[in-house]
């Protein structure tokens, strides 16, 4: 056990023949006294200290072992929100993949819906063709049909047609 500032005043030292000098002796005791209580103090302000310090080292040591879960956990969030955006996008490809695909389908089938419209539009505007190009000819035949020619040449007697109508008046 160290020894105390109080060990040290009460100790008493026994005397001989031709021992030391009582107040020298003293003196210096008293001198140790006040050195032992200096460097005690100093201890015990060291010792605050660091147990202040080894208080403030344990609290850095939690927040740094709360910072490094909070760390690992973005992380984990990080990658958890990475995978689930490709994951996304891969749906999101698909899907447009799909729709792509039966846009290109759709517009297949109207080019040919509107190909076989396009020939059905052509056969029948020969067939309009023809007949009109019948019907003209025919009209020309009509035309040049020598029956026109011989109704100029029909005379009629005007004055008769006069009388009858004037009759017909009357009546």
């Amino acid at each position: 056990m160290p020894l105390t500032p109080l060990d040290i005043h009460n100790k008493e030292f026994s005397k001989g023949f031709r021992g030391y000098d009582e107040d020298e002796v003293n003196e210096f005791l008293d001198q140790v006294i006040k050195d032992y209580e200096i460097i005690i103090r100093e201890k015990k302000e060291l010792e605050e200290r660091l147990n202040d310090l080894n208080e403030r080292v344990g609290h850095f040591n939690t927040i740094e072992e709360t910072l490094n879960k909070s760390i690992v956990v973005a992380q984990e969030a990080g990658e958890e929100v990475k995978r689930n955006a490709q994951k996304e996008a891969k749906l999101i490809i698909r899907e447009a993949e799909k729709n792509a695909d039966r846009i290109v389908n759709e517009s297949l089938s109207k080019a040919r819906k509107i190909a076989l419209d396009i020939e059905d539009l052509k056969k029948q505007s020969k067939v309009f063709r023809n007949r009109f190009k019948m019907l003209i000819e025919a009209q020309l035949d009509m035309l040049q049909n020598d029956d026109w020619d011989h109704l100029m040449e029909y005379e009629l007697d005007t004055t008769e047609l006069k009388s009858t109508k004037e009759e017909e008046s009357r009546v």
